[in-house]
C-alpha cells in the first residue's frame, strides 16, 4: 500500500481495517502515515517524502522521487505481494503501478485521477497500469467503463465517518464559544508549505471580516507545531494578535461543526465542510507557474469538492488573483448575514452526503476479494 499524504493516510487506514477484519492474517506494508501505522502497516518510508506541491516545486524534488520510486519498484518485484494497492498520489503511484503490473503484480488504484477534471489523456496511462480502479464519486465509474478498465463506485469514507446531523450547538458549547457569536473556521491546509502560503492572506481576511462584523470568532485548526508555528509568526507579522481567534491542535471537524462559515483552502476539507453541512468560501494560492500550467489544462471552471460534485458552482471560489482579502471578506460576511442562504446550502449538502455514503471500506474490500482470491488459487 502506499499514501503519500493526509487524506490518502485517512482512506488506506480505513481500507487496511476492514481488509484485516476481513483477512485476519493479512500482512501490509509500504508507505503510510500515522492512522495506516496504527492498522498494521509496516512502514519502509515516512510519507512525508512523498509530500510536495506544485509543478514547480515537483520539479525541484524530482529526483529524490525518481530514486524513491525506483528503490519502491525493486524492492517490491522481490517481495512479490499479492497485489499492491496505489492510494491517491497518481503522478507517483500510476508509473510505479505500471511497472509493478509489468512484473505480473496485481494492482489496483484507489481514489480516481482527476481525469475529469484536467489531463484526460492519463486514462490510457491508467489502463496500462492497473488491474481495477476504486473511485470515490459516482459519476468516475461511467468514464472507466466506456474506456473499458475496470472499476468499482465505493463511496466516500468520510461520508461515512461524518454525522448526518452535526451537533453544532453542543459542539460551541464544547469550545465555550460564547452564544450569539458568528463563528469563522480558517482552514490554511495541512502542509507546511500550504499555511506558509495561505496564512497571511487568511489573517488579512479575518482582519476585514471584524471590521464589518465586530462580533465575530476565529477559530484555526492547525494539524503540527510547526504549521501552528507558521500562524502565530503571520499574525505577529500582521499585528494581528489582538484577533479574537482560538488555535486548535487539529479538531478541524469541531471547528467546521462549530463554524457558521468556513473559509478553507481546496482540497479535501471543502468535501469535509459541505458533509459538516458548514457553508463556506473557498480559497487557494499557489506559485504563479504552477497555477498557470494548471490553468491551461484543466477542464472544469471549479476547484472545490462541492462544486466539481455538484456540477455547478454552489459555494463561492476565489483563486489565485481573485484570492484578495476584500473578495474573500465579503463573500464569508455575505454567508455570515444570510441564514436563509446558509440553510439552502445544508440542504445541498445533505443530499451530497446522502450519495457518497455507501460504506465504502467494505464496499472496497468486496471489489479487492476476487483479486485476491484470484491470487491465492493461483499458489
Amino acid at each position: 500500500m502506499l499514501a503519500g499524504e493526509a487524506s490518502g493516510d485517512l482512506l488506506g487506514s480505513h481500507l487496511l481495517a476492514a481488509l484485516k477484519s476481513r483477512f485476519p492474517h493479512l500482512s501490509a506494508f509500504g508507505i503510510g502515515g500515522p492512522k495506516m501505522q496504527q492498522q498494521g502497516l509496516d512502514v519502509w518510508y515516512p510519507m512525508e517524502q512523498l509530500a510536495v506541491r506544485g509543478y514547480v516545486e515537483v520539479l525541484r524534488s524530482l529526483p529524490k522521487l525518481l530514486r524513491l520510486r525506483g528503490e519502491l519498484k525493486r524492492r517490491l518485484i522481490r517481495e512479490r505481494p499479492d497485489i499492491f494497492i496505489g492510494i491517491d498520489s497518481p503522478d507517483f503511484n500510476l508509473e510505479l503501478e505500471r511497472k509493478l503490473r509489468s512484473a505480473g503484480i496485481t494492482t489496483v488504484q484507489y481514489v480516481s485521477p482527476t481525469i475529469w477534471a484536467w489531463r484526460g489523456e492519463r486514462i490510457h496511462k491508467i489502463k496500462r497500469a492497473v488491474d481495477k480502479v476504486l473511485a470515490l464519486f459516482p459519476f468516475e465509474a461511467p468514464i472507466y467503463q466506456r474506456a473499458g478498465i475496470p472499476v468499482a463506485y465505493v463511496g466516500h469514507p468520510l461520508a461515512d465517518e461524518l454525522p448526518e446531523f452535526p451537533d453544532h450547538e453542543g459542539t460551541r458549547e464544547q469550545l465555550k464559544i460564547p452564544s450569539g457569536v458568528s463563528v469563522v473556521a480558517l482552514l490554511p491546509g495541512s502542509r507546511q508549505s500550504e499555511v506558509r502560503q495561505m496564512s497571511e492572506l487568511m489573517i488579512a481576511t479575518a482582519l476585514r471580516i471584524r471590521e464589518q462584523i465586530p462580533d465575530v470568532h476565529f477559530l484555526v485548526p492547525l494539524v503540527s507545531r510547526e504549521t501552528r508555528t507558521i500562524f502565530e509568526d503571520a499574525l505577529y507579522q500582521q499585528d494581528a494578535e489582538d484577533l479574537p481567534l482560538t488555535i486548535l491542535f487539529g479538531h478541524a471537524h469541531e471547528a467546521m461543526t462549530a463554524a457558521d462559515t468556513t473559509l478553507v483552502a481546496s482540497g479535501t476539507a471543502t468535501l469535509e465542510a459541505a458533509l459538516l453541512k458548514c457553508a463556506m468560501v473557498v480559497t487557494y494560492t499557489m506559485p504563479a507557474l504552477s497555477a498557470w500550467i494548471m490553468r491551461r489544462k484543466g477542464y472544469l471552471p471549479y476547484v472545490g469538492l462541492p462544486n466539481i460534485i455538484a456540477g455547478e458552482f454552489i459555494v463561492p471560489e476565489l483563486l489565485q488573483e481573485d484570492a484578495l482579502p476584500e473578495n474573500l471578506a465579503q463573500a464569508v460576511c455575505n454567508l455570515l448575514r444570510s441564514p436563509r442562504l446558509r440553510a439552502r446550502l445544508q440542504e445541498r449538502f445533505h443530499s451530497m452526503h446522502m450519495d457518497l455514503r455507501q460504506g465504502t471500506a467494505e464496499r472496497a474490500v468486496d471489489a479487492l476479494e476476487p483479486l485476491l482470491a484470484a491470487k491465492v488459487n493461483n499458489r
